[in-house]
């Protein structure tokens, strides 16, 4: 009995290190939606300047454009981890989290499954060692979107968001600030700027590759029940008399 719980310990453990490794794992190019193909659509706006309240704090919005994005998932940031301090510090509660997007050329060319992109607590990054890659990559295909909400449904579906997913949002760029804070946006594709993002709507069109998120789970189950098989079973304890 031993002998076995060892081998499926090892093999759970072994499938939990494997998805996690491929945890970001993205969908291949032929996998992608056509409305990936649209570029953000940004057009003026008359919507006026508004203020919308989280954790007792007024937070003043002032759209500056009308919104919307279709996207691939590249890396995310949640502004509620345990290492970002910045925006509990900073008072930020209404940034929900980051979501860096890729569209059209940089998505179905499959550039991406040759680069490697993370986040900070304000940035996208992206990175390669090949310079015939960043010949095909287009800065202007790529944003990083500080997504304001203060609504549950909202940021229900944000959090739920994983890397790998084709998302689809509309709202407004803004400027928000409140007594000690404020933060700007960029209103062009061409700049090393973010876009801030007060949401209005929110949908996954296609979730990413779903089979090491399984597998992770598989094999954590896997794992807290050899845990209790050692435990409870009953020739672990030997009495020497």
């Amino acid at each position: 009995m031993e002998q076995i719980i060892k081998k499926v310990l090892f093999i759970s453990l072994s499938v939990w290190a494997l998805g996690l490794y491929f945890r970001d794992a993205k969908p291949d190019p032929d996998e992608l939606l056509p409305q990936l193909e649209i570029h953000p659509i940004q057009k003026e706006t008359k919507k006026q300047p508004f203020e919308v309240t989280v954790k007792d704090i007024a937070y003043h919005i002032k759209p500056l454009y009308e919104y919307e994005l279709y996207g691939l998932v590249v890396s995310k940031h949640a502004s509620a981890s345990l290492l970002d301090t910045d925006h509990e510090r900073w008072g930020d509660y209404l940034n929900t989290a980051d979501l860096c997007v890729i569209w059209s050329t940089n998505a179905f060319s499959g550039i991406y499954k040759r680069l490697k992109f993370s986040s900070g607590n304000w940035t996208c990054y992206v990175k390669s060692s090949s310079g015939e890659d960043w010949a095909h990559f287009s800065g202007e295909q790529l944003s990083n979107n500080h997504m304001l909400s203060e609504r549950r449904d909202i940021n229900r579906i944000i959090r739920k968001i994983r890397i790998g997913d084709q998302i689809h949002f509309t709202g407004y760029l803004v400027e928000y600030s409140h007594d000690n804070f404020s933060r700007g946006t960029s209103t062009v594709r061409t700049d090393n700027g973010c876009e801030v993002v007060y949401v209005e709507s929110i949908s996954i069109l296609k979730s990413g590759p779903v089979i090491w998120l399984l597998l992770r789970r598989l094999a954590l189950f896997g794992i807290v029940l050899c845990v209790v098989a050692w435990f409870v079973m009953p020739d672990r304890y030997h009495v020497v008399r």
